[in-house]
C-alpha cells in the first residue's frame, strides 16, 4: 500500500505536544474542568492510542489535538506551531494540510457519491477539479473501492463507509490521522480489517491516534494513555 506518505520530518521532534493543557466548560454558574492539565508528546510516527472510560476527558483531548477546539489554559504545538498563534481562518487551514478524521459514524454526506466524498477535503483547500477527481479515484483503489465510485453511503455497507472515511481523511495527505471509535458501528470482523489498514498506513509513516474503549482494538496502538476525571490515569508501551 503506498498513498504518498508525508514528507519525512526530525524524528526527534514531536508531532503533538501539550504543555498543561485544561478544557473547563461553562454550565450556568459552573465551570465544570474535562482537562485538569494535561502534558503530552506524541511522536511522529507513532500508533498512539486513547483510553479512558465516559466522562474521562478523552473525547474533550481528541478534539483539542484535531483543533476542533482550543484550550481554556495551556499550550498545544503541532507539528511545530503554537496553534494558540493562529487565528482561525489559519488553524482551519492548518487542520485542513495536517489532520484527517475518522469518526465512528463516518460522517459521510449521502447526497454525494463514494468520489465525491472523498474530494470534499480538497475541494476546500481549493485544489482543482481534475486534480482533486484523481487523487479521489487513487484513494478509492487504495481502500478497495474502486468500483464504487459511483455509489452512495446508502449502497455500501458500514465496513465499505469506513473505508470512504479513511480514504477521505488522507485526501489532503495529513501526516496525522485521527481516529475516533472507527469501529465502533462495526461488526468484528469488518471492525479488524479497518483496524489492519490504519495499521498499514501507520507503517508508511503516518501518525494515528486512536481513541476506543475496546481492549482488542486498542492493542493496535503501540502506545496507550489511559485518561480518568480529566487527568491521565496511567500509560503503557509495548516493547520495540
Amino acid at each position: 500500500m503506498s498513498a504518498a506518505s508525508p514528507t519525512p520530518t526530525p524524528a526527534s521532534a514531536p508531532m503533538i505536544r501539550l504543555e498543561n493543557v485544561e478544557k473547563i466548560y461553562r454550565v450556568g454558574q459552573t465551570d465544570v474542568p474535562a482537562l485538569r492539565g494535561i502534558s503530552l508528546e506524541i511522536r511522529r510516527g507513532e500508533f498512539f492510542g486513547l483510553l479512558g472510560p465516559s466522562g474521562s476527558g478523552k473525547s474533550t483531548l481528541m478534539n483539542l489535538i484535531g483543533c476542533l477546539d482550543r484550550p481554556t489554559r495551556g499550550r498545544y504545538w503541532l507539528d511545530g506551531a503554537n496553534v494558540e498563534d493562529l487565528d482561525d481562518d489559519a488553524l482551519s487551514e492548518y487542520r485542513l494540510r495536517h489532520l484527517g478524521f475518522v469518526f465512528q459514524s463516518f460522517n459521510l454526506i449521502p447526497q454525494l457519491t463514494v468520489c465525491e466524498n472523498i474530494e470534499l477535503p480538497m475541494y476546500y483547500r481549493g485544489v482543482p477539479p481534475a486534480e482533486s477527481r484523481a487523487r479521489a479515484e487513487f484513494l478509492a483503489e487504495l481502500v478497495g473501492l474502486g468500483e464504487r465510485l459511483r455509489h452512495r453511503p446508502a449502497e455500501l455497507s458500514g465496513g465499505q463507509c469506513q473505508r470512504v472515511a479513511i480514504a477521505r481523511a488522507l485526501a489532503n495527505d495529513p501526516p496525522v490521522i485521527l481516529a475516533d471509535e472507527p469501529t465502533g458501528n462495526l461488526d468484528t470482523r469488518t471492525g479488524l480489517q479497518i483496524m489492519e489498514l490504519l495499521g498499514a498506513l501507520n507503517r508508511e509513516g503516518r501518525t494515528v491516534i486512536l481513541v476506543t474503549h475496546e481492549p482488542d482494538i486498542a492493542a493496535f496502538a503501540r502506545r496507550r494513555l489511559w485518561l480518568r476525571d480529566g487527568l491521565i490515569e496511567r500509560e503503557e508501551t509495548d516493547a520495540p
